[in-house]
């Protein structure tokens, strides 16, 4: 396939490692450690922290096998559903979950939680807290009404959704339809922290160029004012980095209710 050419998340599949290695990691040459890792997990850590966000039941529907912006999220919800579109990032996954052989090494994540939580607890017990309260990694569609169809869920307490929209959607439309099926799965009252790329059009991962929506903050913001939800918080964070595998410009966080 030419290099130009996009590929689309939901479509072509994605190399959940090398894309773990690439924006995730705690390798020398991995560039997007400010952007990717730690302002992701101080702005949840930030929120929930806060007591604004409360809960027994959580969602997460994200981009990729990450699990570092869970670590906070692992204090304050007992029940924890990971949502994900590709068979690849369910095994990369799984593989932590039960701490396989070659699982994925998130020691790095860990130790920057306890440094933003200020415990002594050792990093170990982290995990197996966040395992403790992942209860089940499912399988989504966002061609389906229901995205988890057969399953039904219950509706959540609160939503994370990191990066998912943007891959996924061609179009203003595209994103306003996937958006609307994740607020479905939310419950009146309850939060969505949504995390998202500014003017992004492509990330490369395992040397294929990945799809995204390039939209701008105000889109966002009134994507969910149409949808009935109130901004509580809005943070973004300019890029930090230089690096051809990616062009996006600012990292977005939001906090939104949902109306009663």
């Amino acid at each position: 396939m030419d290099s130009t050419t996009h590929q689309f998340y939901h479509i072509h599949g994605m190399d959940s490692r090398d894309d773990l290695d690439l924006y995730y990691s705690n390798k020398e040459e991995m560039v997007f450690g400010e952007d990717s890792v730690k302002f992701p997990m101080a702005a949840l850590h930030y929120q929930l922290s806060s007591g604004q966000v409360k809960g027994t039941f959580m969602l997460d529907i994200s981009l990729g096998s990450f699990i570092h912006h869970l670590l906070s999220a692992s204090n304050y919800f007992q029940k924890i559903i990971v949502l994900k579109m590709q068979e690849k990032c369910i095994m990369e996954l799984t593989k932590w979950l039960h701490d396989r052989t070659g699982a994925y090494d998130w020691t790095h994540a860990s130790g920057a939680a306890a440094e933003l939580e200020g415990t002594r607890e050792q990093l170990q017990e982290k995990e197996m807290r966040l395992r403790s309260s992942v209860k089940q990694i499912l399988k989504c569609d966002f061609d389906k009404q229901n995205i988890t169809s057969p399953v039904l869920l219950p509706l959540a307490d609160c939503i994370i959704s990191a990066l998912i929209l943007e891959s996924i959607s061609k179009n203003e439309d595209e994103y306003m339809k996937n958006l609307e099926k994740i607020l479905k799965m939310l419950k009146c009252g309850g939060k969505l922290l949504l995390f998202g790329v500014l003017d992004t059009t492509y990330k490369i991962v395992k040397g294929k160029r990945m799809h995204f929506f390039k939209y701008n903050e105000e889109f966002v913001k009134n994507a969910l004012g149409k949808l009935g939800l109130v901004i509580d918080y809005c943070a973004v964070k300019t890029r930090s980095n230089v690096s051809n595998l990616t062009d996006y410009g600012a990292i977005l966080f939001i906090v939104a209710s949902k109306g009663e």
